[in-house]
């Protein structure tokens, strides 16, 4: 309920008395908060979304105010990440944002005339990966891993849980990780203080490309192990192959409602052709519940 009430403070009155006047499992149930101009606002929960009770559509104008409070009234220091789409607030929140883009070339210049946006509750679930974290050993040592689920799963949120277990210890010997959080998910920083709790040996290189994260990490921080969310580029796949190469273990996830995803592909089965992955943890979510399964690469068909 906390995180939810800290998110919703993000909002312009009266859309905030309104979001803060659900009841309590509402609040701890809601993942998104959805504002579309012209559209009553809704909150989306395990089984879909539905409206906020007494809101009223949503102006271009509240828009554009959300974004001002979002960025505490100084769009300049935030506009690179306008530019990604999104603006990570206080508590680890994220904002995502649709509108006009605005182009030089080929290159994103801005995000203008707003007329969406999804505010995220970002929730740090302690234990989330305690069924399956024990899975990913073989003899002691950390397998590369792979976290596949369709959007919504909970990939994040486990990806988080099971990096802040190995980093302090919990499942085995502690280990160093360095997390590219090139979206700012993981660590979830703001004015580069963590907002999450990923751990004792934990450092995280944020905002930077994940391929290009990868290599300086490697360079710089002597990882045991690097952490990273949603492998979108053949950029990622190439800089996995290095790390590995460099001894490092890999911890990563993709989006994907199961192996079948994985052959079909061209990125991710390029990836898993050529065995960068030893692991795979598959996130289902099943009327609201979500279920876990850990199955090692070489049981796979391919």
């Amino acid at each position: 309920m906390e995180s939810y009430r800290q998110a919703v403070g993000v909002l312009p009155e009266p859309l905030r008395t309104c979001a803060l006047a659900v009841d309590e499992l509402t609040m701890g149930r809601t993942e998104e908060l959805r504002l579309r101009t012209g559209r009553v606002p809704t909150l989306v929960l395990p089984e879909g979304e539905r409206d906020i009770p007494n809101a009223v559509p949503i102006e271009k104008a509240d828009l554009e105010h959300l974004v001002e409070l979002a960025g505490r009234w100084s769009l300049h220091a935030v506009l690179d990440q306008i530019r990604r789409g999104f603006l990570t607030v206080e508590g680890g929140h994220r904002l995502g944002l649709c509108g006009t883009v605005v182009l030089q070339g080929a290159q994103i210049q801005t995000i203008r005339d707003f007329s969406g946006a999804n505010l995220r509750v970002a929730r740090q679930i302690y234990g989330v990966g305690s069924s399956v974290a024990g899975q990913l050993y073989r003899n002691g040592q950390l397998q590369n891993t792979l976290i596949l689920g369709p959007p919504g799963a909970g990939k994040t949120t486990l990806l988080r849980d099971l990096i802040r277990s190995i980093s302090s210890g919990e499942t085995g010997v502690p280990a160093r990780i360095c997390v590219a959080d090139e979206r700012g998910e993981l660590a979830a920083a703001f004015r580069g203080r963590a907002q999450m709790d990923l751990g004792p040996r934990t450092d995280v290189l944020e905002g930077c490309p994940k391929g290009t994260a990868i290599t300086l990490l490697i360079r710089g921080m002597n990882p045991q192990v690097i952490a990273v969310d949603e492998i979108t580029a053949p950029e990622d796949v190439r800089a996995m192959e290095q790390a590995i190469g460099c001894g490092v273990t890999l911890l990563a996830t993709a989006h994907g409602t199961g192996t079948e995803d994985l052959k079909r592909r061209p990125l991710y089965r390029d990836m898993m052709e050529k065995n960068i992955f030893q692991k795979v943890v598959i996130l289902r979510n099943q009327g609201g519940e979500r279920e876990l399964q850990v199955v090692p690469v070489e049981e796979l068909q391919w």
